[in-house]
């Protein structure tokens, strides 16, 4: 199945060679979820993230349909 990745700021680095504008349209086994492509993407557990399936907050164990969008934030911070 198909899984358009959006990483944002320093995370971008862990996206595939070839990817644009921070996106990669990516093959996964069907069922796979968010936990296991960041897994596969390299990114580290240890950072925080905020996470979004078709703009809807998503855990590590949230399952992953043919189609859906997977962005990915690392802390926000700043404002007073």
């Amino acid at each position: 199945m198909k899984i358009e990745v959006q990483l944002y700021a320093t995370l971008s680095q862990y996206l595939p060679k070839g990817a644009e504008k921070r996106r990669a349209v990516m093959e996964f086994i069907d069922g796979i979820t968010v936990g296991r492509v960041l897994d596969q993407l390299g990114i580290p557990k240890e950072h925080p993230n905020m996470v979004l399936v078709n703009g809807i907050h998503a855990q590590d164990d949230t399952p992953l349909k043919d189609g859906d969008v997977l962005a990915v934030f690392p802390p926000l911070a700043g404002g007073r």
